[in-house]
């Protein structure tokens, strides 16, 4: 399946399972399906919210950082690929 490279991790909270995700190079919305690769990670997952301010919303456009709880543990600097049929 291909893949795009749309944004990378800046931060991620263990207790909650929340990581912070920067649009850098597309969008990203609700119901995507996402492929977060760094130096130990490889996790694929479908978008199921983000949140700007503890707000919802749902799409982020390059250069916008949002909240997203995610399932596995990831990292700061982890890529975020969005993956399409």
């Amino acid at each position: 399946m291909p893949e795009t490279k749309v944004g990378v991790i800046t931060h991620y909270f263990g207790k909650i399972g929340v990581a912070v995700v920067k649009a850098t190079d597309g969008t990203i919305a609700v119901g995507d399906k996402i492929h977060i690769k760094g130096h130990t990670t490889d996790h694929t997952q479908i978008v199921e919210s983000l949140q700007i301010e503890h707000s919802p919303v749902n799409q982020i456009e390059i250069g916008q950082e949002s909240g997203m709880k995610v399932s596995a543990r990831v990292h700061e600097h982890d890529e975020v690929f969005k993956v399409t049929d």
